[in-house]
């Protein structure tokens, strides 16, 4: 017997050997049980379902960030890994690693000693000779890059695993909220305005740490969930113990802190509430735009201590 169908028989388009009355819902091309692909309303063949997928939208958060894109929290391993490796490496610059990683002056022995690295990357601007003369260093000095590799330098190992901690637990929802890359640039922006507030206002100390885009994190979080009309009733005490700690406890930068929680409510809010229509344009400006006040600012302190 022929394998062929009787003349006026419709057959599958991509089996002509299989008789078919299945038309796709689309193309209205005939289609065999093994190509039909479940929609709607009837079936589709697979050519249609994979036009479909080219031209369907995917679903985005309110923060435009591709829904499920950042779930997996690479920007904020990312992050993790590379404060623990540089930890190591200003650990290994130091002539005691004991001192290095615990056994400082701050908070009570705890917090490590300073290394020649945290004194190579670390935002400093002014520095005492030894007859006692102030003069402009680090950042005044030109050294501009101190303003954002002291994120990634810590006092220590109590120092890091707190800071770590911390960005685990904001990071992973930030990340999921806004994306990996939006998550990634507002990090790098809040730890910007930090330093730069720890430029400004505390250049004679010697800081550093991820505590300053931490919080920021603070900020973009608080900003995230009134945007997203959330209850904010978890964060708010979580972020007054925070600033308790850093205005009581001795050592650590208050400039520093104060100014990422600054720079987190003003890209926060940027970001958060962006138009829908012109979303990336309005996140992208007002990034960029706190980075150039940021710039601004320490042109204007270099100026001033250069004075």
């Amino acid at each position: 017997m022929s394998n062929v169908p009787p003349v006026g028989v419709p057959v599958c388009y991509r089996h002509p050997g299989r008789e078919t009355y299945v038309r796709c819902t689309r193309c209205e091309r005939p289609i065999c049980p093994d190509c039909m692909n479940e929609a709607s309303v009837g079936h589709q063949c697979p050519e249609c379902v994979a036009e479909g997928r080219r031209t369907q939208r995917p679903a985005r958060t309110a923060f435009g960030a591709a829904r499920g894109a950042g779930a997996a929290g690479y920007a904020t391993i990312a992050l993790v890994v590379v404060n623990v490796v540089v930890l190591l490496l200003s650990v290994l610059s130091a002539k005691s690693s004991g001192t290095a990683l615990a056994g400082g002056q701050g908070f009570g022995g705890l917090i490590g000693g300073d290394t020649p690295l945290l004194d190579r990357f670390g935002v400093l601007g002014q520095c005492q000779l030894t007859n006692g003369q102030v003069v402009p260093c680090g950042v005044a000095s030109g050294e501009y890059h101190r303003l954002f590799t002291a994120m990634f330098l810590h006092f220590g190992v109590i120092h890091l695993l707190m800071n770590m901690w911390a960005l685990w637990i904001l990071g992973r929802p930030l990340e999921a909220m806004f994306g990996s890359l939006r998550f990634l640039a507002i990090y790098l922006v809040c730890g910007l305005g930090g330093n730069v507030a720890a430029y400004v206002f505390q250049p004679g100390a010697l800081s550093a740490g991820a505590s300053t885009a931490i919080f920021g994190l603070f900020a973009v979080l608080f900003v995230a969930l009134r945007r997203l009309k959330l209850s904010t009733a978890g964060v708010v005490p979580i972020i007054v113990l925070n600033l308790i700690f850093t205005i009581s406890v001795p050592g650590i930068s208050i400039a520093g802190h104060l100014g990422g929680f600054l720079a987190g409510a003003v890209v926060g809010a940027g970001v958060a509430y962006a138009p829908q229509r012109s979303r990336t344009a309005v996140q992208t400006a007002t990034l960029l735009a706190t980075v150039a006040v940021l710039g601004l600012l320490t042109v204007w302190q270099t100026g001033q201590l250069a004075g």
